[in-house]
């Protein structure tokens, strides 16, 4: 485990050398889930995709192999998150998920509210003193987008992937707990937390008609 200051040593430097990419990405954010959540369809679903596959493999690449070799682990990570992206790539052609508000109103609030927390994750984070260039960003730095991408798998539950979905959990519940917020005092990622326990809950409500779907595309 790497000493703390070299971790955020890390996550600077890399902040500083893709600026203002942060800017671009979190703005196309915003227009898209707006554009997603308001007119749900075809149209809006391609081009959320197209941003998740851009942002995974971005952070998969640029992130972990090429600015983040000082951190344990960052080749697997790196395929992890290129895998994801891949993913998203050929869902754009298999048209299996379909992301869009929940009709259950304590479930759309819900989906709302995390949205929200989310694309103010670089707030947080000032709240806890990190300010630029170690602001962590949604579509360029792994955990908000993981739980970005997280939530966004919710919405279009039963019929998701369930590889992409189990490797989001896998980064969302465990990282935060044992080497995020103790190790290295992101506690920004507590949002992280936050949305892999819900994106754990919703996957337990929803096993049975996830087999389901996947049974019938076979």
């Amino acid at each position: 485990m790497i000493p703390v200051e070299k971790w955020w040593g890390i996550i600077g430097a890399y902040g500083s050398s893709i600026w203002p990419a942060q800017i671009i990405s979190i703005t196309i954010a915003i227009a898209l889930v707006i554009y997603l959540f308001v007119t749900p369809g075809k149209n809006s679903n391609l081009l959320m995709k197209i941003y998740l596959s851009f942002s995974f493999a971005w952070i998969g690449i640029v992130f972990f192999v090429v600015q983040g070799k000082g951190l344990a682990g960052n080749y697997f990570f790196g395929i992890l998150f290129t895998v994801v992206a891949i993913l998203f790539v050929l869902d754009i052609y298999r048209k299996k998920m379909e992301f869009c508000l929940p009709q259950a109103k304590w479930q759309k609030y819900l989906t709302v509210f995390f949205m929200l927390v989310i694309l103010f994750y670089p707030l947080f984070g000032m709240a806890f003193g990190h300010y630029f260039p170690k602001l962590i960003i949604v579509g360029t730095h792994p955990c908000p987008t993981a739980a970005f991408g997280l939530l966004l798998l919710t919405t279009a539950l039963p019929r998701v992937n369930r590889i992409i979905y189990g490797i989001l959990l896998f980064w969302a519940v465990p990282f935060p707990i044992f080497i995020q917020i103790p190790k290295f005092g992101v506690y920004e990622d507590s949002i992280m937390l936050g949305l892999g326990i819900y994106g754990l809950v919703m996957l337990i409500r929803n096993w049975k008609l996830i087999g389901k779907s996947s049974r019938e595309q076979l």
